[in-house]
């Protein structure tokens, strides 16, 4: 019995410790609270030893120079937690899915393989779920894109997108009506398999690797009105300078048509007024918001958690440090 305990003991240690090294993922509509929470999950496990890295799966704060509009931590907010994939791109460039997967992928394994955990917060559903899903990619063809993006130009977005509506609607709800690019790319694996765009998505089963993913929920109408204090603290904070600031630097199509800077463009251009521009962007906050909740309660292994618990870190470290057997709802 003496020598039973210690072996016992041990061996509960190495599991615990060998199962802190799963993926977190952290998800929820903007507004909710995503990046304090996983500072604070961070922190927590450094206070056990166990040291965290967080990965960012925002889109938009992929975009250099792009930090007000998008609520991107300053670094002096991050605690001294490494954060990765933030200011990786210019905003000339225009965002890969498919690239995105690539690079958070190898962050993840060389994180776990420095004995570190590996964080991945953010509300961008479709980059998260190919990171964290078992997601292959729909072929490509250069000649049918460009056909659509001569269409796009030529026609209008909104004839696009009604075309995409008919042919999937699931996927049409799900980009929007304002994204031309994702419109394009939709009908463009529709065109080249002659399936809805959607059967390519994620079953949300799947998982690339071991994770324990915790959503953050709000009820509706306390989220509204976090997110348009949110929007008018983005132009009390100054995001018309930060707009002026990026113009010379050339804005690509996708950053110019992020929530918020296309209506800070709008506005400094004299097509806006400034409550135009703050009530335009609160109404398109709030809908992608309502885009976001859907597309993540799609995902059957979540683990929720109320944005206002003051208990969650502490949920969701017994789910992680595998104190709770009750993987459901936190």
């Amino acid at each position: 019995m003496t020598a039973a305990g210690p072996v016992a003991e041990s061996s509960a240690a190495t599991q615990s410790k060998a199962a802190v090294h799963d993926l977190i993922v952290i998800v929820g509509a903007t507004g909710t609270g995503k990046s304090e929470l996983s500072l604070d999950i961070a922190e927590s496990l450094g206070h056990r030893a166990q040291a965290a890295e967080i990965i960012n799966a925002d889109a938009m704060q992929l975009y250099r120079g792009m930090d007000i509009g998008t609520a991107k931590l300053a670094h002096d907010e991050r605690r001294g937690i490494p954060h990765h994939l933030l200011d990786v791109l210019e905003t000339t460039d225009e965002a890969s899915v498919a690239q995105y997967q690539s690079s958070a992928r190898a962050i993840i394994r060389k994180v776990q393989a420095a004995g570190r955990v590996p964080i991945l917060v953010g509300g961008s559903g479709l980059y998260v779920s190919s990171v964290i899903h078992d997601f292959q990619f729909p072929a490509r063809d250069p000649e049918v894109r460009a056909k659509l993006e001569g269409e796009l130009e030529n026609l209008g977005i909104g004839i696009l997108f009604q075309r995409l509506r008919e042919l999937d609607a699931d996927a049409a709800q799900s980009i929007g009506s304002s994204n031309g690019r994702r419109i394009v790319r939709a009908l463009e694996v529709i065109e080249i398999t002659g399936e809805p765009f959607g059967a390519g998505l994620p079953e949300e089963q799947k998982l690339w690797t071991p994770a324990h993913i915790f959503g953050i929920a709000a009820p509706r109408e306390q989220l509204v009105s976090r997110l348009d204090q949110r929007v008018c603290g983005m132009w009390d904070s100054g995001l018309l300078d930060e707009v002026r600031a990026l113009r010379p630097r050339g804005l690509g199509v996708t950053a110019a048509r992020a929530i918020g800077y296309a209506q800070a463009i709008l506005q400094l251009d004299g097509e806006l007024s400034e409550t135009e521009a703050v009530d335009q962007t609160a109404a398109l906050t709030r809908r992608y918001a309502r885009r976001q909740v859907g597309w993540f309660k799609r995902y059957n292994e979540c683990n929720w958690l109320n944005y206002d618990d003051p208990d969650r870190v502490q949920k969701a470290l017994s789910i992680v440090m595998g104190e709770n057997g009750d993987h459901g709802d936190a």
